[in-house]
């Protein structure tokens, strides 16, 4: 099998457990290749490290799949690896919706399989899992014979790889708006057209989190997207909920997912840009019990972070501006590149502004099905805080 050879001293966090090899740690590769293939990978002490596929065209140049040299990276070992991961969801979450695969995680790299109810949705990101796709999509069916499959391969990562983006159907074709449920609480999933896959699975376990804060409170949700915290809200006893998003679609969206649950006299929905109205409303005098901030990544690199804390300071300083005394903010990020103490510094620089203290209730991150590879420091992204402000 061919080899990669890795340059003196490089590929250290590899060795430690890290399932990428960057293109400038390789010093050569021996033997012939096509992009995609499995190769070995060995130190420059010419010590085994790992087997996985390899990429020349992608900066990340090889995912390594396995550390052990005698395992064949065949369709029994994908097998292998769908069934415990899936093993592993049904004994640390309710699964009827949940992430099923989640990529390095889960030492399929690149790999995203989430799941709404009786659905399966499949995102391949790099050129060696996607030679895979048809073997994956052969074992789904057997695992969980789903009433269908869709493609959402319309993400820019892939041209990274060499990959064209695309979606489509991989089973027979159904209607792509699909019902499924979290927590209680119902909601529609657009797989074709929605983010992502069509939600936002990994604050599953955080919207079960508002159930003790919310009972008969007057709620503000921003960045709403299709409402699944005010859903949450209003189902665990809130008082009011109002959703907002700069996306009349999303706010239109979060309307019928309302009607859905019976919530449509509790929770209503307006198209605003936060950053353009929590200030005046402010001004003008509007409180409410807790405020929830759960953005868009504000940075996805490293260059941006600075930017990004601006918005972040910007858009909590006006939360806790508009809570009554003693209310509750619910701020998260889901940046990997704004690191929890950067997080937590900016958060208080914003209390320092807005003459408030902060208590601290709770912090989380993302839900059991999103796992946190403590070797790839990449699969920790999530961070949500309950704070109460006084």
């Amino acid at each position: 099998m061919t080899k990669v050879i890795l340059k003196y001293k490089k590929g250290l966090r590899a060795e430690m457990g890290h399932p990428w090899i960057f293109a400038g740690e390789i010093d050569s590769i021996d033997g012939s290749f096509e992009n995609g293939d499995i190769i070995e990978v060995y130190n420059y002490k010419n010590k085994f490290i790992g087997k996985g596929y390899i990429n020349t065209n992608s900066q990340i140049t090889v995912r390594i799949m396995t550390r052990n040299k005698d395992e064949e990276i065949n369709e029994e070992f994908f097998r292998r690896r769908i069934i415990s991961a899936w093993e592993y969801r049904k004994k640390v979450i309710e699964t009827t919706s949940c992430r099923v695969i989640f990529g390095e995680a889960d030492f399929l790299p690149a790999l995203i399989v989430d799941k709404y109810s009786d659905y399966l949705v499949v995102q391949t990101l790099s050129l060696g899992i996607e030679r895979w796709k048809d073997t994956i999509v052969k074992i789904l069916k057997e695992v969980f014979n789903p009433k269908g499959i869709y493609e959402r391969n319309d993400v820019p990562v892939r041209e990274l790889e060499g990959l064209q983006q695309t979606k489509g159907f991989l089973s027979e074709p159904f209607e792509t708006t699909v019902v499924s449920e979290e927590n209680g609480v119902k909601f529609y999933v657009d797989l074709e057209n929605g983010q992502k896959t069509g939600y936002f699975l990994d604050q599953k376990e955080n919207r079960a989190a508002l159930k003790d804060i919310v009972t008969g409170a007057d709620v503000l949700d921003c960045f709403c997207h299709t409402g699944s915290f005010s859903l949450h809200a209003g189902y665990y006893g809130a008082k009011s909920v109002l959703g907002i998003d700069i996306s009349q679609h999303a706010v239109e969206f979060a309307r019928r997912n309302a009607a859905l649950n019976g919530l449509e006299n509790v929770c209503k929905f307006e198209a605003h840009n936060a950053f353009d109205v929590l200030h005046p409303w402010a001004k003008e005098g509007k409180k409410f019990d807790v405020v929830i901030l759960d953005p868009p990544a504000f940075t996805k690199s490293k260059g941006t972070v600075e930017s990004a804390l601006r918005g972040y300071k910007e858009i909590n300083l006006r939360g806790m501006k508009l809570l009554k005394p003693g209310g509750f903010l619910v701020t998260a990020s889901c940046s990997h590149h704004m690191t929890p103490d950067l997080f937590n510094q900016v958060i208080m620089e914003a209390a320092i502004d807005a003459k408030k203290t902060i208590r601290q209730v709770e912090y989380r991150t993302q839900s059991k099905d999103h796992p946190i590879l403590w070797n790839s420091g990449e699969t920790l992204y999530l961070k949500f805080l309950i704070l109460q402000i006084v």
